[in-house]
């Protein structure tokens, strides 16, 4: 890479979730087309997910502090000394109004993901990735641009690529995609795909996720025994997701980042929310049209989601108009857009016009 590196500072393990580190490797992905390597200064856990941001050619580098901690900005600060980064990406909600400060004065510019909106944000650059909390509910200095919603959605190249072949909906047998969260410490999923597997006209469930999901093992072992033999699969490498997301008539997703590529790619989903802060994400697609939402995971009624995909599946003008509004709402452009806005913030407009006409 010829220009100046970014550097992120982002943790994921089993308490915090993976949202965080998943989005910032979909944005670093994005700024390879721009010439700038990205730099992780990162806690991981599992140590598996070194492995494919290392494959995706990013730099990486254990961070010996949790986010947001004195030591942690200490070790913050002189990465930043040594790196010298255009930019730095903070995506936590650890990291308070008095981290992000001390960041922007040593940095040129300082990027916040965030989709809490708790406390005043002195960064330069706000981005929210999904469909709320909306801009009102956001404190931030006067110079903050603040990035939110569709706009922005963070959908992974590989995903949007899918868009073409989801055109036509797929022929039977009904297959039904399970999508909740990037970790699921309650074990959700294991209990959504036992309903689904009880729901009458639901012939195959797959399972989408990442590796490091902790519910794999027991899914694993549905598969080989009892109801789930024969009818339920499990996808985790990059290749074999698409697969199943091209094959499925609907999906059970919570209102993350994965609803936002379901929608993009145009699947009915029903959503089952897992936690507080996706409910506006939730809402939103259900009055844009492209889901209906079921309730929350905690207050599930068995009969009552039973009863939601069996309409769903019967009802095949439903999912055609599902999935034309959520192609509508989300194109899967957002992080051409968020890059774009990052190099007009790093440089005069005129090289900005310069080099986009160059591109």
């Amino acid at each position: 890479m010829s220009r100046s590196p970014v550097l992120f500072r982002v943790d994921a393990d089993p308490e915090q979730g993976y949202e965080q580190i998943s989005r910032c490797h979909v944005f670093a992905a994005a700024l390879q087309r721009r010439r700038r390597t990205a730099y992780f200064l990162s806690r991981l856990d599992p140590g598996s997910m070194i492995l494919p941001l290392k494959r995706g050619g990013n730099e990486f580098m254990e961070a010996e502090s949790a986010i947001g901690t004195k030591e942690d900005l200490e070790e913050t600060l002189r990465e930043i000394r040594r790196l010298s980064p255009a930019a730095v990406v903070v995506d936590s909600p650890n990291a308070d109004e008095d981290y992000l400060a001390r960041l922007a004065k040593a940095a040129p510019l300082v990027v916040t993901m965030d989709h809490y909106a708790a406390h005043h944000f002195p960064s330069r650059l706000v981005v929210n990735p999904l469909l709320g909390p909306s801009r009102e509910s956001y404190d931030h200095g006067d110079r903050t641009q603040l990035l939110l919603g569709e706009r922005y959605a963070l959908v992974r190249s590989e995903i949007r690529r899918l868009r073409p072949l989801r055109s036509q909906e797929p022929q039977s047998p009904f297959r039904v995609a399970v999508a909740l969260s990037e970790h699921d410490p309650e074990g959700f999923t294991t209990e959504v795909v036992k309903l689904l597997l009880e729901t009458p006209g639901v012939e195959k469930v797959d399972v989408v996720g990442r590796a490091h999901h902790r519910g794999l093992e027991t899914l694993r072992a549905m598969t080989e025994d009892g109801i789930g033999a024969g009818r339920l699969e499990i996808a985790t490498e990059t290749n074999e997701v698409g697969q199943k997301l091209v094959r499925c008539h609907a999906a059970i997703t919570s209102g993350t980042a994965w609803s936002l590529e379901l929608a993009c790619i145009g699947v009915p989903q029903l959503l089952v929310v897992q936690d507080e802060a996706y409910w506006p994400t939730a809402r939103r697609l259900e009055e844009e049209g492209a889901a209906n939402c079921v309730g929350s995971m905690q207050n599930l009624q068995p009969q009552t989601f039973k009863q939601a995909v069996v309409d769903l599946l019967a009802d095949p003008l439903e999912r055609q108009a599902m999935a034309r509004c959520g192609r509508q709402l989300i194109d899967g452009r957002g992080p051409d857009r968020l890059i774009l806005a990052l190099e007009v913030l790093l440089h005069p407009y005129r090289q900005i016009q310069t080099f986009a006409e160059a591109a």
